[in-house]
């Protein structure tokens, strides 16, 4: 191949040629143009006669210049220029293609793979093996080489990895190397212990050579709750001139829908690695907010998930006859506030008032009597599942509450008066605290000595007080009781909130009691020590794109590896739970620091842009031809041929060229050309969910359903079209195929109304998870949970799972199954009238004439119905001649589907043919 700058010719030899030029020149000056010819008599007398000098007229310089031109171009076509060439490689033997495959390789993976990719193919045309390794998951056997063009076909199944490698596992990986290969290295570019070593090993073996791009890496830090606002952190590499970055606090909004719920922009000063900036949000919000990200990073180390180091429970506080002003210490909320503040939001107002807060947690501090609208309130805020903690005092003690019967809002019967001991009138000593029993909530909290009580309110005896009492004094009178209603739970302190009736309100054990009882929110991590012996159940998981997926079905992880905290293979990024308590494991802890991976200078280091080739042969010959009839046109002009009509038609000629050889872009289309192309015939449509693979597979399934509409019905439909809910109309399309992707973003108001338009009009929409094979039909996927979002704002009718007698089982072929690349008997349909009957002798039964808006499945039909562009299958479906038999069933569902979108129920409408008959009297 013969290179000149940033061309290239593949048959540089053509370019010879070119030295024809001057003796073409010199030729055509020679050959005059043809002469105009006029008939006029009085040239006869002339005849015979010869001049004794003649000379030619010569050529016009600009037509010779225009002549030149193309042969120029038509020589230097033929030799095939290409701009940017890739130059080739010198290697031979094996290549080792390495990948850190880490979270910060996520943002541009697929430049990593297009790289690797370029790397194997060149490797593949000089008849070298190759073999990829990713150092986030290093094969415990050494490097496995195949022939290159085998190893490419691995490219998709190769994923960054939402941790770092492992130093341990790469060293050992390093142990496993043998024999003499080259190797390229796609580095993250962050620097790390696990290289040095690693780099060492492979130098014994060959050449290495670097890829690495400059860049900023972006990694957030845990957040933290401090002076009454969230202090959130990142750093980033390399450290460099003042970068801002957006920061999304993301959530479920009361709809249950996941929104951005704040933002707010963090600034890396000049030279500074590292930045922080506070978020001041209402606790309603915060307590909302379930990670916090860097906005469009697209990589798990810009996103820090919160759990309950952050999450903080609103307790409201309301005490009897309110509270003495200047005397703190008596007050009967004075310690709940100073145990609860710095753990929970507190809220104060009257009943009502914190009622319509929804809190977490009622204290009632010595309140005896409530209205009656305030107790039935109370009573059903408490049955949704609300938790009433309720303290004694002289109101409660003086009061009739719960004497005659049981109050709906105290746990147990009350005795009258109240109970002294060991006061200045009383015989008795001040009573300790019992020992918590195992059924006790406080079991295992270390009493302390000087925890005595000296007046209590005193329970009724009776069969259910030994259930409900979960703490006792030592002379076996309950101290603390507990009944459940509902889904909540109402708890009574037989003592006061205040240091009055018992020194409990002085001691730790206090606060202790109070996050027992859930009514205080941890306020950090436990520490190592206490999650010892404890096993976590994942509840979500980061990949390394930053995605949050689904983890509930994963096996518990133990708590030393949570203790640790160090996000690996055994332990990938994400939230765990055990019992009430919440721990997010994240990318970066509260030190992390990042720099920039260094290299020596005896490395050869190169970036990851790789230029794209661009062939000019055919834009050179097309050059050439538009010159060559501009040539003719001119030619014929000097030549005085373009008189009259004939000039006419040579403006006409020269503008149809002009215009058929003018540049084209690929611009999307506007209205207009949408809409003819949507309507000219049966079209059948897909919805762009933004991921460019999903909707390549989509447009191939639809491809692939159009062609089997084509050969087996009178259906005749177009080339598929991609929908863009925001931009496209929808009415032109009588079925879309919607792919539901969890990181899509949802369609907005615009779009929902069209879409609500479109259902209400006739339209059909087909939702397919792709997850039956993982999941069953719901929300235990990610895919099943997202369609329950995007569900909710479209005017959706009742569903039922296809019933045997649904008009879908027989509207072309007689199906009973819906298999796609999977087979799976979970899909939903528009559910059929209760008041449908059985017709009479017919099998099935009477059915309006409408089409069901929505079919809901998970078998991933278009995968199964893909083709290429030369009629290939794309995607295997089973195995062996019963997965071509499940394909095959699969394009019989789809064409019974667009059969029941094109036509209705007019197979259900058969019911009526014997009545028909009978009436006719046949």
């Amino acid at each position: 191949m013969f290179t000149l700058g940033p061309l290239a010719f593949t048959s540089g030899w053509l370019l010879l040629g070119l030295i024809a030029l001057p003796v073409l020149w010199i030729l055509l000056r020679a050959v005059p143009p043809a002469p105009i010819r006029r008939r006029f008599p009085g040239v006869a007398l002339l005849l015979g006669l010869a001049d004794a000098e003649s000379q030619s007229d010569r050529t016009p310089w600009w037509l010779l210049l225009l002549r030149l031109a193309a042969v120029a171009a038509v020589i230097v076509g033929f030799a095939g220029p290409i701009l940017n060439p890739q130059a080739a490689r010198p290697g031979t033997g094996p290549l080792l293609i390495i990948a850190d495959g880490t979270w910060a390789d996520a943002r541009d993976w697929d430049a990593r793979t297009d790289r690797m990719s370029g790397l194997l193919d060149e490797a593949a045309r000089a008849g070298r093996t190759a073999a990829i390794v990713t150092l986030t998951a290093p094969p415990v056997d050494g490097p496995n080489f195949q022939p290159a063009a085998a190893v490419s076909q691995q490219l998709p199944n190769i994923t960054p990895a939402a941790w770092e490698p492992d130093t341990a596992a790469v060293a050992d990986f390093a142990d496993t190397l043998t024999g003499n290969f080259e190797t390229f290295w796609l580095s993250d570019g962050l620097a790390r212990d696990s290289r040095a070593p690693l780099l060492a090993a492979l130098e014994a073996r060959g050449t290495v050579t670097v890829f690495q791009t400059p860049r900023s890496t972006v990694a957030l830090r845990p957040a933290r709750f401090e002076d009454g606002a969230i202090a959130l952190s990142a750093v980033r590499t390399p450290s460099g001139p003042e970068l801002t970055v957006p920061v999304q606090a993301i959530g479920l909004d009361p709809a249950g829908t996941e929104r951005v719920l704040a933002a707010v922009d963090m600034t890396f000063d000049a030279g500074n690695s590292a930045a922080e900036v506070t978020l001041s949000l209402p606790p309603e919000l915060r307590n909302r907010v379930s990670r916090f990200a860097v906005a469009a990073a697209r990589s798990a180390g810009a996103v820090t998930l919160t759990d309950d180091a952050l999450r903080r429970r609103e307790v409201a506080l309301i005490a009897g006859g309110g509270e003495a002003e200047g005397l703190d210490l008596l007050s009967p909320l004075y310690y709940l506030r100073e145990a609860l503040s710095p753990t929970a939001d507190l809220i104060d107002g009257t009943l009502a008032d914190v009622l319509q807060a929804n809190p977490d947690v009622v204290v009632l501090a010595d309140v005896a009597n409530l209205a009656g609208t305030e107790e039935d309130s109370l009573l059903q805020w408490v049955e949704d599942g609300g938790l009433l903690l309720r303290f004694a005092g002289p109101r409660l003690a003086a009061s009739d509450v719960g004497r005659t019967s049981e109050d709906p809002l105290l746990p147990v019967r009350l005795r009258a008066g109240g109970r002294s001991v060991g006061g200045a009138l009383s015989w008795g000593e001040p009573k300790s605290l019992a020992p918590f029993p195992e059924s006790s909530p406080f079991f295992g909290l270390q009493i302390p000595d000087d925890v005595t009580v000296t007046s209590q309110v005193v329970a009724q005896p009776d069969p259910s007080l030994a259930d409900r009492s979960i703490a006792q004094l030592a002379d076996g009178t309950p101290l603390v009781t507990r009944k459940t209603v509902g889904e909540g739970q109402i708890v009574l302190m037989h003592v006061t909130a205040n240091a009055e009736w018992s020194t409990l309100p002085l001691s730790g054990l206090f606060v202790q009691m109070l996050e027992r009882l859930a009514i205080s929110t941890r306020a950090a991590t436990p520490e190592p020590g206490d999650l010892e012996g404890t096993i976590w159940l994942p509840q979500a998981q980061l990949d390394a794109f930053g995605r949050l997926d689904d983890a509930r079905a994963q096996a518990g992880v133990a708590g030393e590896l949570i203790a640790d905290g160090t996000a690996g293979p055994d332990l990938p990024p994400g939230l765990y739970a055990n019992d009430d308590a919440r721990i997010a494991v994240n990318i970066a802890g509260p030190e992390t620091t990042l720099s920039t991976a260094q290299w020596p200078a005896r490395i050869t280091v190169e970036g990851l842009e790789v230029r794209a080739e661009t062939p000019l042969q055919g834009w050179l010959l097309a050059a050439a031809l538009l010159m060559l009839m501009l040539d003719v046109i001119a030619s014929l002009a000097v030549g005085g041929r373009l008189r009259g009509p004939r000039a006419d038609v040579a403006a006409m000629a020269l503008l149809a060229l002009l215009v058929g050889f003018t540049p084209r872009t690929a611009a999307a289309q506007d209205a207009d050309d949408f809409a003819i192309q949507a309507t000219s015939s049966v079209v059948l449509g897909y919805v762009t969910t933004g991921d460019a693979q999903t909707d390549e597979i989509s447009q191939a399934g639809l491809r692939g359903l159009s062609d089997t509409l084509f050969r087996r019905t009178s259906i005749e439909p177009a080339a598929p079209m991609a929908v863009n809910l925001e931009r496209d109309e929808l009415a032109f399309f009588p079925f879309l195929y919607w792919p539901v992707v969890p990181s899509a973003p949802l369609p907005s108001r615009d779009a929902y109304a069209k879409l609500n338009r479109y259902l209400r009009s006739g339209g059909m929409i087909l939702f397919d998870t792709r997850d039956a094979d993982t999941a069953r039909f719901g929300s235990s996927s990610p895919e099943g949970r997202q369609l329950q979002v995007i569900a909710r704002s479209l005017d959706i009718p009742p569903l039922e799972p296809i019933p045997e007698d649904h008009v879908l089982t027989r509207t072309f072929y007689l199906l009973q199954d819906f298999p796609g690349r999977t087979d799976s008997r979970d899909v939903w349909v528009e559910a059929s009238p209760p008041d449908a009957e059985l017709a009479d002798g017919m099998p099935f039964r009477n059915l309006n004439d409408g089409v069901t808006p929505v079919v809901i499945g998970g078998n991933d039909w278009a995968r199964a119905w893909a083709i290429d562009a030369r009629g290939s299958k794309m995607f295997p479906v089973g195995r062996g001649q019963a997965g071509e038999i499940q394909r095959e069933y699969a394009y019989r569902f789809g064409v019974n589907l667009i059969m029941h979108v094109l036509t209705g129920n007019y197979k259900s409408d058969q019911v009526h043919v014997p009545n028909l008959l009978e009436r006719l009297g046949q």
